[in-house]
């Protein structure tokens, strides 16, 4: 593997990020300071890189890894929660670059994880070991939508990343209260995903499910209010919608692990990180166990939230690297 230079990219439904990475000779990955960017304050995909290379100074690398939230095609790239899009034979003309990486952001996620130092972990659910090093694991994140992927090591060091679109995949209440929130969403939504109940903005959902249930009146808040009120301590209800928020997403990650065969399961993304310690204190790991005649099997497989600053980023030069350097 040869070194190399290159703009690494993570865009989501909300944010931007850029960063120069630099790939060493012995495959070693580092990141220079980040810069975030808000979609809503780009046109495109375009403006924001040209913003991005003012700050550098007008010079970018010629190398990119892009982390793109949806679906990657060849011929045209639209995003699940934003309205830019990227059309893949234009990139070396319009950026200017001679090699380029595309993946799904939560492929990047998942490339981050198979290659992050066990310190770069901490332990949520199941037995207090490492993530095992063969097998499959199952990388998830809440953020503005619901990523989800996976990666299979092959015992010997190596490993294999596939992107999926899980959070899209039903939401299956199970109890009296998600089928209160079911309604809810039912009332907009002909299908509701996993992704409306587990994700960033699903937050205002569960809460105003909540007030309803207890006859409050419905004081409209945005999901950051929420959140911040949630876990700060001091408003009950959006405490317990935090709380019904992490029980979700220990269902929702127990089902995605039984779907992919996973012996290990990773928790990623900024929102997961901020509710770290509520997470630890919730019934997230029962939920996550819970799965009747496989409770056992659960219980025994090892959860971990990735600590990583970028794994976006950091996940994007990886699958750059393997694509263009190994």
């Amino acid at each position: 593997m040869g070194a190399a230079q290159l703009v690494a990219v993570d865009i989501g439904g909300t944010h931007a990020r850029f960063a120069i990475a630099s790939v060493a000779e012995d495959g070693a990955i580092t990141l220079g300071e980040p810069e975030t960017l808000h979609t809503d304050d780009h046109a495109s995909f375009q403006t924001a890189w040209e913003d991005f290379r003012e700050r550098m100074g007008g010079t970018l690398p010629s190398a990119v890894a892009m982390a793109v939230a949806g679906p990657v095609k060849h011929d045209l790239i639209r995003f699940t929660n934003n309205p830019w899009i990227i059309r893949p034979p234009l990139i070396a003309e319009r950026l200017g670059c001679e090699r380029y990486t595309i993946v799904n952001d939560f492929a990047a996620v998942a490339h981050a994880a198979a290659r992050a130092p066990a310190e770069q972990f901490l332990h949520l659910a199941g037995p207090e070991r490492e993530l095992p090093a063969s097998g499959t694991i199952s990388v998830l994140g809440p953020g503005t939508g619901l990523g989800v992927a996976h990666f299979w090591r092959d015992g010997e060091g190596s490993y294999r990343v596939q992107a999926t679109e899980g959070g899209h995949g039903d939401f299956a209440p199970v109890d009296s209260i998600e089928d209160a929130i079911l309604a809810r969403l039912r009332k907009r939504h002909t299908r509701v995903s996993d992704e409306r109940v587990v994700s960033g903005p699903a937050i205002v959902d569960i809460y105003q499910t909540l007030a309803a249930m207890e006859g409050r009146a419905v004081v409209e808040r945005d999901d950051v209010a929420i959140w911040t009120a949630g876990t700060s301590g001091k408003d009950s209800l959006a405490a317990a919608a935090v709380d019904r928020f992490c029980l979700a997403l220990g269902s929702v990650a127990g089902d995605i692990a039984l779907i992919q065969g996973a012996s290990g399961v990773v928790i990623a993304g900024g929102l997961g990180y901020r509710i770290r310690e509520t997470l630890l204190s919730s019934g997230f790991a029962d939920r996550f166990a819970a799965k009747g005649r496989f409770s056992g099997m659960m219980g025994n497989m090892p959860v971990k939230l990735i600590v990583h600053p970028q794994p976006g980023l950091f996940g994007a030069a990886a699958a750059f690297a393997r694509e263009h350097l190994s």
